[in-house]
């Protein structure tokens, strides 16, 4: 009897020994992972307006784009997938900062006054265009020209930044400003040019692009009036470990093709980044 006691007592050691090993391994396996994709899910915001980046495919409730794609692929070089949650671009950094999702993949400029508040990735580049009526009735060759003019652009975009400095150096000149119009949406003010009630729509030249193929001859652009600038996927400063995953993942992805298939897709290989 007293044996059997002695091996049951050393049975249950081992085995008490073994669940703390176990349980050792599984915590130093969680410590050097990326804590946002401990469920499998790699939680993108994205404004799903800003066609052909992310937009809704037609009578659907289904994001497609070049972001979804990538964020996509990202996501599943990463061993996860991709969850894209549709915020107003307004919003959508003090949405992240929040944590209602991980990461930003939404045609976002990367900007010196956003860095401060969040990091970035970048992945793509894309110059300002200015969408404008069938034959260019206003003679628009830049921002300099829409001098007294009424220009429109989704709010909280760059744009707008660009339009308010342009006021700027205009006024300083003693010259007429620009009547800067915004909305929550592009296509919206895409619907003011249309209208007669925008003289032009500054977006960026994949999308201004796009509008003026799906306008049928109504509309067109001017040509890249600011040099291309980098887009970031947007993560919150502490998310270390994610940027690390998601530069990795970028990389590999552009190794092995799927970056380069995915721009081919949308048509916007002048966009690739290094």
């Amino acid at each position: 009897m007293r044996f059997e006691r002695w091996f049951r007592l050393v049975w249950l050691v081992a085995a008490i020994a073994a669940v703390l090993i176990v349980f050792a391994a599984c915590g130093e396996e969680e410590e050097k992972g990326v804590p946002e994709l401990q469920d499998g899910v790699l939680q993108v915001g994205a404004d799903v307006a800003y066609a052909p980046m992310e937009f809704f495919e037609e009578g659907t409730t289904t994001a497609v784009g070049l972001d979804i794609d990538l964020g996509e692929a990202l996501a599943e070089a990463m061993g996860a997938r991709a969850e894209f949650i549709n915020t107003g671009w307004d919003g959508i950094i003090p949405a992240l900062t929040a944590q209602r999702f991980d990461a930003i993949v939404s045609s976002m400029t990367i900007t010196d006054e956003r860095s401060k508040t969040i990091d970035f990735v970048p992945y793509f580049t894309a110059g300002t265009d200015i969408l404008v009526r069938k034959g260019n009735p206003k003679n628009i060759a830049g921002i300099e020209d829409l001098s007294g003019l009424t220009a429109a652009a989704q709010l909280g975009t760059i744009q707008v930044d660009q339009l308010e400095t342009a006021n700027e150096a205009l006024k300083a000149a003693g010259e007429a400003e620009i009547n800067i119009m915004t909305f929550d949406l592009n296509p919206m003010a895409v619907e003011q040019l249309r209208l007669g009630r925008a003289d032009a729509v500054l977006a960026d030249s994949p999308v201004a692009a796009n509008d003026a193929r799906l306008s049928e001859g109504e509309l067109e652009t001017v040509g890249i009036t600011v040099p291309p600038e980098p887009y970031g996927i947007g993560l919150r400063k502490g998310s270390t470990e994610l940027k690390a995953a998601l530069e990795d993942a970028l990389q590999e992805i552009i190794d092995n093709g799927t970056y380069d298939d995915i721009l081919d897709k949308w048509g916007l290989t002048s966009g690739a980044i290094e």
